[in-house]
């Protein structure tokens, strides 16, 4: 019982902001696996622009993967804790 108590007390003092809030609604209705198709896109789009010698597209386009993989971490993390428990 103390436990909990503790994680409320936790929750009502750490809150999301006005911003995070909507981001956070927006991003949980995404499915999971666009961020991955969205990270192997980037990949296949960086090499084929390396094939068509484009190389500094390629490193451009190349370093999307990661930031969409980082968003898929993120969604994951919304759709499986929330924003703002008691809210």
């Amino acid at each position: 019982m103390s436990r909990l108590m503790s994680d409320t007390a936790d929750a009502l003092e750490h809150t999301e902001g006005g911003l995070a809030r909507p981001i956070e609604e927006y991003t949980a209705r995404l499915p999971s696996d666009t961020f991955l198709w969205l990270a192997g896109g980037s990949i296949l789009g960086s090499l084929t622009l390396k094939m068509l010698g484009k190389d500094h597209d390629a490193l451009f386009v190349g370093q999307w993967a990661p930031t969409f993989l980082l968003l898929g971490v993120y969604n994951k993390i919304v759709k499986t804790h929330g924003h703002d428990q008691l809210s």
